[in-house]
């Protein structure tokens, strides 16, 4: 499903049109950035958790050279899936 599918099963599911629909999404997209940019977690009860991780400095090898670069510490956004969410998936 890519987002246009997605705007399109909300936009049916609530009643929405599908401007309204693309809008909400957009909106809770940027404010899940906005909480993350903040190093705050968002939780969504049912559903998962979004956090801010730290990804330590390493070395890696560029695959056609064989020469090693040095890779800078980062952080990376993470999604952790809420026992609702798992037991959903494993539905039978």
């Amino acid at each position: 499903m890519n987002k246009g599918e997605l705007v399109a099963a909300i936009a049916d599911k609530v009643g929405l049109s599908r401007g309204q629909a693309g809008d909400a999404i957009d909106a809770a997209i940027e404010a899940i950035t906005g909480a993350l940019k903040k190093g705050d977690e968002v939780k969504i009860v049912g559903f998962g958790t979004f956090v801010v991780t730290n990804r330590a400095a390493g070395e890696a090898r560029n695959p056609r050279t064989g020469e090693k670069v040095k890779v800078p510490a980062s952080k990376t956004p993470k999604f952790r899936a809420g026992a609702g969410l798992k037991d959903a998936v494993n539905a039978k």
